[in-house]
């Protein structure tokens, strides 16, 4: 299962539902056109019509689509808008909408354009990066930071992101050595919690003390990051009395911390107390009922108690939720749902 910190709320998870079916001999275009022409989107296409070559009312129309999870049809969009007024703005969204159109190629060109243009802007780099590990490009990836640090080998930032593509492609004593490098270049928080994560996963005890050196200086007493940590090496250690005692750490700061609800049910799990951790799967779903995590655990724990008919009807909601979560339907082939 995959395990994510709250570091630096960059990351953000997109994801979109396609509303508007048509068979195959049905065209396509005239149903953009019906949409385009209803609210809340008409007022914006009345005055694209008056102001063909406004930028800014096509990049408008865009983002309204985006929010609408018309993501198909916001692509035509941003690309007028970008055609029209090549800006910052206007490339980073369009490059993240070919993204979550799963146009990958479009966009790594893109982005090579918009790094052309835009040198100084950082962004662009790191989203190439990212982009090119979603596309299986890891060796390009990896390319773009070690040409950055080439040329200036106190980039901590590219060191940072280094380390998150390798840590992404799985290489942890690479993506180690460049998160020491970065917080040793940068000593800052979301640099150390990315380090002590590397460090916890592979088991390593120094991912503790980067923990307690953070807790330290956190006067305000606000970070839960580094309980979360400590409970992931603990678990991983299986130690995992003192795991849940982390993980409750992290929820007394933070209620809605659905993950430290998830490992700590984890814990129990591990341990076949089934009942505590059904309860901790419970809350976490009932904090958060839209993510998939909380109910492919509680369908684990009806299944360890041979409830496999219940089981199979919280593994069918994971994935109703979540259609690319493989652990979920192949459990639901297991118990015959």
């Amino acid at each position: 299962m995959k395990k994510f910190l709250k570091i630096n709320g960059i990351l953000l998870t997109a994801c979109f539902f396609t509303i508007f079916g048509c068979q195959e001999s049905t065209p396509k275009k005239p149903d953009n056109e019906a949409v385009l022409n209803r609210p809340p989107f008409a007022a914006l296409t009345d005055s694209i019509k008056r102001f063909p070559d406004d930028a800014d009312l096509y990049f408008r129309r865009a983002e309204r689509l985006s929010q609408n999870n018309l993501t198909d049809i916001a692509t035509a969009d941003y690309k007028k808008a970008w055609d029209l007024k090549q800006e910052v703005l206007t490339g980073m969204h369009y490059a993240s909408n070919l993204g979550i159109n799963s146009q990958l190629d479009e966009e790594i060109q893109l982005l090579l354009d918009c790094i052309k243009k835009f040198p100084e802007e950082n962004g662009f780099k790191r989203l190439l990066g990212e982009t090119y590990i979603d596309a299986g490009r890891t060796k390009e990836a990896l390319g773009i930071y070690d040409e950055a640090i080439k040329t200036d080998s106190l980039n901590f930032e590219a060191w940072y992101e280094k380390g998150r593509l390798l840590e992404q492609s799985r290489d942890t004593s690479g993506a180690i050595l460049a998160f020491k490098k970065a917080y040793t270049l940068q000593p800052i928080p979301m640099y150390a919690m990315e380090l002590a994560h590397v460090y916890a996963e592979a088991k390593n005890p120094l991912a503790l003390q980067i923990c307690d050196r953070v807790l330290e200086y956190d006067s305000a007493h606000e970070l839960t990051d580094p309980f979360f940590i400590k409970g992931i090496y603990y678990s991983n250690t299986k130690q995992y009395k003192p795991a849940a005692i982390q993980f409750d750490s992290c929820i007394k700061r933070d209620w809605k911390f659905t993950e430290a609800y998830i490992e700590k049910g984890i814990a129990f799990f591990k341990q076949k107390d089934y009942d505590t951790a059904l309860s901790t799967f419970r809350m976490a779903a009932t904090v958060s009922n839209t993510e998939p995590d909380p109910y492919f655990w509680i369908g684990r724990c009806l299944e360890a108690k041979n409830n496999k008919q219940q089981a199979a009807e919280y593994y069918q909601r994971a994935v109703e939720l979540d259609r690319n979560f493989v652990e979920a339907k192949e459990a639901l082939r297991r118990v015959g749902g």
